[in-house]
Parts: C-alpha cells; structure tokens; sequence
C-alpha cells in the first residue's frame, strides 16, 4: 500500500531533505528503503511489482508510443510548472512575460499534437503515456483553470472527459495543501 504524504517543497523539513536530496516530489520510499524520484521512475517501479497489462510495452511500435506520449504530457507539465511558479512566485513587475508565452506555446503546440493522436485511440490498454497525458492535463485544469485547452481540441477532450473518470484519476488529484 502506498501512504500519500502532503509536502510542502517550499518549506520543506531537514529529515524530507535528507531522504530525498532533490527536494522534489513525486518520491517513494520503497519497503527495501530506496527513495526512488521523479514519476516515471516511480511509475516504472511500481510496473514492475504486477502481474496485470504493463504500463510500459514490450520494445517496439507500441513502447515508443507509449513513451513519445509521455514525453509530450512531461513536457506539458514542466511548461506548466515553470509558468505557475513565474506567474505566482515572482512579484508582477519582475515577471518574464516573453519566457511565459514560449512555455505557454510549448503547452498549445503539445496539446495540439495529442488531440491529433487522440483521434486515432481507440480502445486499447491504458499505457504510461495515457497515464501522463492525464496528470498534465490534470494540472492544467487546477493550476490554469480559466485556460480552455478544450475548445479547439475535442478529441483530446473527449478522451481527458472519459479517462479522468477512472478510480486512479480521481484517487490521485491534485489539491491544495
């Protein structure tokens, strides 16, 4: 079973800096003790302890896939992240706004790319890719709330509107601390 713990990152404890030296969540303390970082290494440990469909295909058409689309919804939400944190942390007058539109832009151009594919996705097992998608697209719908990426991408829509409703979407929303 794995114990959700609420972090505060910006004010985070000398005991959560000594696990985990990045600072950076998601991390996962594993029953061996191994702190594993980052969501896909944690993603692809947790594969690995079942015997269901794996998130991570076989090599081939499908595992590059899988992995092109996670890499696009990774990028998704760094773009995201380095927006909030310029948009929140940094006082108004200091703000970027040139270095905001390119993440802004990077977001629009991936988003674009995955409704372009969402067209194409049928049903089919649910990958690492499927997965990231909807936690970027997640984090868009907390964090940028009044952004509509949904308007001029109804396929990719169509798929977040069905995929958000699964037990492990719902479980693993963000919220504030």
């Amino acid at each position: 079973m794995i114990e959700r713990v609420p972090t505060n990152i910006q004010a985070a404890s000398a005991e959560f800096v000594a696990t985990n030296p990045l600072g950076k969540v998601p991390a996962l303390v594993t029953d061996e003790g191994c702190v594993l970082y980052d969501s896909p290494v944690i993603c692809e440990y947790l594969d690995s302890l079942h015997d269901g469909a794996p998130l991570f295909p076989s090599p081939g058409k499908l595992r590059w896939q899988a992995l092109r689309r996670q890499a696009l919804a990774d990028g998704i939400a760094d773009a995201a992240v380095l927006c909030r944190m310029e948009l929140s942390a940094r006082p108004e007058p200091l703000r970027w706004a040139e270095w905001v539109e390119r993440q802004r832009s990077k977001i629009e151009r991936a988003l674009d790319e995955l409704n372009a594919e969402s067209a194409d996705n049928g049903e089919r097992t649910v990958t690492i890719g499927d997965i990231a998608v909807g936690c970027a697209l997640g984090y868009l719908d907390f964090r940028f709330e009044t952004q509509d990426w949904r308007g001029s991408r109804p396929a990719l829509a169509g798929w977040y509107a069905s995929f958000a409703q699964r037990p492990s979407m719902q479980a693993s929303a963000p919220y504030d601390l």
